[in-house]
């Protein structure tokens, strides 16, 4: 079984001393700037202090976050809560489902139930899967449904699930690839002992992390950015994206705006994807939105570049989408508010200081950039790099992830050119909110790289599940439900213990 843990105390260490050399690093740039002459200091000066500052908030932030630990009152609290795991499916591998299957029954803290729902798969039935699994969950007392519905999308076959569970307290939401570390549940719970919090992220690493290039600088780039970016949002209460693969949520979150999620549309369109963000700004309204960076998910990384270019586009024009909702929706007195301006002014400055140091300055006053400017991103990434080593995993030397390491200015190199050009495209066309992917089958595949061979479907029951009696879900747009108190709002009683 797969197992991971986060080891902080050498990590930590090592980081603070690298980040000041980072900082030495920028102030040096910041001097060579300032030696131009006055008129091109005072083009430079001041951009490169602002980019200095949110630098060095953003690493005073992500230092502050800390797993949140149990007391005995919290355990005995969070031991009586129904836990339940919800899990789309749609044309995935059977290799990888299983495996996260596997890793349900295998918890310190197993779930309470599990809710699978096949969204009309055109691969595979999971017959053998299913069977296997029958037994296994029955003889561990997991309470479970099994569904085969037609597609709607993984919002749809999510509801399904929430349907037929009203007792859940808690929402476990996983994709039919991940799988949970041993503990995982254990500890996506523990933040919930704070009745403020309303959803929990988990930290996601890639099980097939060394099948190629691609997938080691993508292992490296998204496991650094949930120890940076996201460790600063959750140590003030306000992450801002929750991690698809692993997220806990109070049920209430879901249950409430359960009509607001499944009827979300932009510019006419209806939204496909996008949906942890849309539950992350949910919690948000609510309360605390925090990381447990002790919580750990494996998943598989796209192995092929047309794979993970279609991935980046979806998440950036999602990300479009859900930035004007927070800016319309989100209360400015949430520090979710604020951190999401930041980051908008972060992107546009970097980018405007990246063209004018290397158009504007050598075609206008022939200024050629400093030779500084090509050794700071890379000193930086490596040293927030070294939260990556500090993730240790059962299947993986450390040799192996300090090579990955060493990868690091691959990473900023693609940030810098195709992400970040995909970025304003995704920007640019945020109006197309399909998925984009698996329409043919799994493009990874558990026994080897590439995507499965699709399989002849076997004819299975599509079960359609009405709404608990009495209740009755309506379309309504997305801003009259983001008011809890919206009468239009779907609300299902649960019995409280």
């Amino acid at each position: 079984m797969l197992a991971a843990r986060q080891h902080r105390s050498g990590t930590i260490f090592m980081a603070i001393v690298v980040l000041a050399m980072a900082a030495v690093w920028t102030a040096h740039h910041a001097l060579v700037a300032s030696a131009y002459d006055s008129t091109t200091t005072g083009r430079l000066s001041l951009v490169w202090t602002a980019l200095f500052v949110v630098f060095m908030v953003q690493t005073l932030m992500y230092h502050l976050e800390r797993p949140r630990r149990l007391s005995a009152r919290g355990a005995r609290q969070l031991s009586g809560l129904h836990v339940a795991i919800l899990m789309p499916v749609y044309n995935e591998d059977p290799g990888y489902l299983k495996l996260g299957l596997e890793s349900f029954l295998a918890q310190t803290r197993r779930p309470d139930s599990v809710h699978i729902v096949d969204d009309g798969s055109t691969s595979s039935d999971y017959a053998e899967v299913r069977a296997w699994w029958n037994r296994a969950a029955a003889e561990v007392g997991v309470a479970f449904t099994w569904q085969r519905v037609p597609n709607a999308g993984k919002r749809h076959a999510q509801a399904h699930g929430v349907r037929v569970s009203p007792e859940a307290d808690i929402y476990i939401t996983v994709d039919s690839d991940s799988c949970l570390a041993p503990n995982a549940v254990e500890e996506v719970l523990i933040p919930f002992s704070r009745p403020r919090v309303q959803s929990v992220a988990g930290i996601v690493i890639a099980t097939n992390n060394r099948a190629n290039l691609l997938t080691r600088v993508t292992d490296l780039w998204f496991v650094t950015s949930q120890l940076v970016d996201r460790s600063g949002q959750s140590a003030v209460g306000a992450v801002m994206v929750n991690s698809g693969p692993l997220a806990a949520y109070r049920a209430p979150v879901i249950r409430d705006n359960l009509d607001s999620y499944l009827n979300e549309t932009f510019m006419g369109r209806p939204v496909m994807f996008s949906d942890d963000s849309l539950m992350t700004l949910y919690a948000q309204e609510r309360g605390l939105t925090v990381q447990q960076p002790s919580a750990i998910v494996f998943t598989a990384m796209p192995e092929k570049w047309s794979h993970f270019s279609r991935m980046y586009l979806r998440w950036m024009r999602g990300s479009t989408i859900r930035s004007v909702w927070r800016m319309r929706y989100l209360s400015m007195a949430r520090p979710a508010f604020w951190l999401h301006l930041l980051r908008w002014f972060q992107m546009f400055l970097t980018q405007m200081v990246t063209v004018w140091l290397l158009v504007v300055e050598p075609v206008a006053f022939d200024n050629l950039p400093p030779a500084s400017m090509l050794w700071v991103p890379f000193i930086i990434g490596w040293a927030q790099g070294l939260r990556y080593l500090g993730v240790i995993r059962s299947d993986e030397r450390i040799r192996s992830r300090a090579l990955t390491w060493l990868m690091m200015p691959a990473a900023i190199v693609l940030a810098w050119t195709a992400l970040r050009w995909m970025r304003w495209y995704g920007i640019a066309t945020c109006a197309r909110t399909g998925w984009g992917t698996r329409q043919n089958g799994a493009e990874v595949s558990l026994g080897g790289a590439g995507a499965a061979a699709p399989a002849p479907p076997v004819p299975a029951p599509l079960v359609e599940l009405p709404l608990p009696a009495g209740r009755h879900a309506r379309s309504a747009p997305l801003p009259k439900l983001l008011d809890p108190g919206n009468e239009q709002t779907l609300r299902i009683a649960v019995p409280r213990r």
